[in-house]
């Protein structure tokens, strides 16, 4: 994948989860921490530039985690939703140069692979929509990319809303790449156990 198609990414690692207890971001996976494992599978593609940002426990995850070539960037009022997020992500990916296209990323989908990450890329680039949404089941979501002419409408979400949001509108163009464990989701300590029975 060259640097020339511009694309940056984006991980939303910014929120907590209060029936959890602790920061999902740090819950161990094949002996590290979830949001290393993104990182580092990252860290392996030819991405243009690289955004991490945090809110929720930021200097313990700071202190648990090598934060490589991504630039961080905190979501101060991350309590509010992931819009926020989203919104910081996006500004500072075109502060220095701008981008075609941004890619965004959770901290806790343990089943992302760098293999999937360049699928869900080249689909995306290749046929042009305005985004390209992982599917798992009959759910969608992320990891999600999104073309120039979608930037608008991801800097127009509000509160909780997610980038999903955006399929209900009428006007905007989309495509699905299946994710197949894509919807795993780390919520409660039974869900980090059921996952320490997959590693």
């Amino acid at each position: 994948m060259s640097k020339t198609a511009k694309i940056g990414v984006v991980i939303l690692a910014a929120g907590g989860s209060s029936r959890l207890g602790r920061p999902k971001q740090l819950v161990k996976f094949k002996g590290k921490p979830l949001l290393q494992h993104t990182i580092d599978l990252v860290e392996k593609l030819d991405f243009k530039k690289k955004i991490l940002v945090l809110g929720s426990h930021q200097d313990l995850i700071l202190n648990e985690v090598e934060t490589k070539n991504f630039e961080v960037a905190q979501n101060p009022e991350w309590g509010k939703g992931m819009a926020g997020s989203i919104k910081i992500g996006l500004q500072e990916l075109n502060r220095d140069v701008e981008m075609e296209h941004v890619l965004l990323l959770l901290s806790d989908q343990p089943f992302l692979t760098t293999e999937y990450i360049q699928r869900l890329s080249m689909a995306h680039v290749y046929q042009k929509p305005m985004a390209t949404y992982s599917k798992y089941g009959s759910e969608m979501g992320v990891p999600a990319i999104f073309s120039k002419v979608a930037f608008p409408f991801l800097e127009n979400l509000k509160g909780d809303q997610g980038a999903k949001k955006l399929t209900m509108n009428a006007d905007f163009v989309y495509k699905t790449i299946e994710f197949e464990q894509g919807g795993f989701d780390i919520d409660t300590e039974a869900d980090v156990e059921k996952l320490k029975g997959l590693e």
